[in-house]
């Protein structure tokens, strides 16, 4: 067995793919649109890898709650430093670095258009 995807379900697809493809490269992989059912879905992977971020659009949905049981998605990278500078200097919503009590900064956090923070992390 294996991980598939995550889903997380958004207000504005638009915005959402936008800030996925611009701060982390992601790629469109796939995408399904059912009208009739007034939602679109569209999947995103990272370069040399099969693992599926999926947007979920219901059409004319209002924002949504996130409650206070999701926690984060977590992204690794070897670069970690050159892309934190990227997305801060693209005005991304952007913690500090940060680190474990007693170990040197290796992630920080960004927050996606509706509020989903994924935890970005240096590569082991």
């Amino acid at each position: 067995m294996k991980m598939a995807h995550t889903c997380v379900r958004v207000k504005n697809l638009d915005a959402s793919l936008d800030f996925y493809l611009k701060a982390f490269d992601f790629q469109e992989s796939r995408r399904r649109d059912f009208p009739e059912h007034k939602f679109t879905l569209v999947y995103l992977t990272l370069p040399g890898d099969d693992y599926e971020l999926e947007l979920t659009y219901n059409y004319d949905h209002e924002g949504y709650d996130l409650g206070n049981g999701y926690g984060h998605i977590a992204i690794s990278s070897d670069t970690i430093e050159e892309l934190h500078a990227k997305q801060k200097e693209a005005g991304f919503n952007v913690t500090d670095m940060k680190g474990l009590p007693g170990t040197p900064p290796s992630y920080y956090f960004i927050t996606d258009p509706d509020g989903y923070k994924i935890e970005v992390i240096r590569s082991r």
